[in-house]
């Protein structure tokens, strides 16, 4: 799969693209200026690390021209079921739905094969995890001190079919 549009009502449709060398460095580049990786202190090599490693899939997400944004994608996460490792979207298209479309695009990948889509979620990210409830996440636990001392991140699924 190389490239598949995304539509939601009248709003301008995305495309889900596998991220290139070139995209992403573009996203290593996002992630290490984004939440909650600045809070989490990423450097920017950890960044690229992440979105390099064969074992995850990367797609941009792009609005007409311009890349918005990224998903990175582990088919095989938690206990075998698919994992949303990480999803960002820039800065100037934040607000518009984009993050919504990202996970709901991420839903229908891996519908097919998966029962279910399991992600984390730092403590300290009320907005984040407010839209993944919103979109039909349950909490399965937190996790204290996983990724920075003083913060949990809750694992979170989704039923898919």
């Amino acid at each position: 799969m190389t490239n598949v549009e995304h539509a939601a009502g009248t709003q301008t449709s995305t495309r889900m693209v596998v991220g290139t060398g070139q995209d992403r460095e573009w996203a290593a580049q996002l992630m290490v200026r984004s939440e909650p990786w600045t809070t989490l202190r990423r450097p920017l090599e950890a960044c690229r690390a992440v979105l390099n490693d064969p074992e995850f899939q990367v797609f941009i997400g792009w609005s007409g021209s311009e890349r918005a944004g990224f998903l990175v994608l582990d088919p095989r996460g938690v206990a075998g079921a698919p994992y949303l490792k990480s999803i960002a979207v820039a800065p100037e298209f934040r607000g518009r739905g984009l993050g919504t479309r990202f996970i709901t695009f991420a839903e229908e990948f891996f519908r097919p094969r998966s029962r279910h889509l399991f992600l984390c979620v730092s403590s300290f990210n009320a907005r984040a995890q407010q839209l993944y409830e919103r979109l039909g996440y349950h909490p399965v636990g937190p996790v204290q001190d996983l990724a920075i001392d003083g913060a949990s991140e809750l694992i979170m699924f989704k039923r898919l079919k």
